[in-house]
């Protein structure tokens, strides 16, 4: 079962927060398709959120082809986004982990390891 966190500070909005927790569950295996999301009512608890903004989540998986609801049974993961298997997504965490650990060990805080990595995506492109 997935556990929703908000950071309030991120600028992200909070439906699309849930939206990609959804979606990095699924490309790292903890949640599968079959797997049940936490209803509304629970999210709402356990959040504080406004059920709409759940709903707007929800509806946005649901539109993605990554969830569907079902009437009267809750909102079910029907397929794991493109991309690597979960299991080389666990090697690449476990390396990057590794990573982190020496970047921790350097005396970088957890903002300086962000810029880095972000400098490096955007390297990338």
């Amino acid at each position: 079962m997935i556990t929703f966190r908000l950071n309030t500070h991120s600028g992200v909005p909070p439906y699309l927060q849930i939206v990609q927790q959804v979606k990095q569950a699924l490309q790292v295996g903890i949640l599968e398709p079959g797997d049940q999301l936490p209803t509304v009512k629970e999210v709402v608890a356990h959040v504080a959120i406004n059920p709409n903004t759940v709903f707007k989540a929800y509806r946005e998986l649901d539109m993605l082809g990554l969830v569907e609801g079902r009437t009267g049974s809750g909102t079910f993961v029907k397929q794991r986004p493109a991309g690597p298997s979960p299991e080389v997504q666990e090697a690449l965490s476990q390396d990057l982990a590794g990573w982190i650990a020496k970047a921790d060990k350097a005396g970088l805080d957890e903002e300086a390891i962000e810029a880095l990595v972000r400098v490096a995506l955007h390297k990338k492109q």
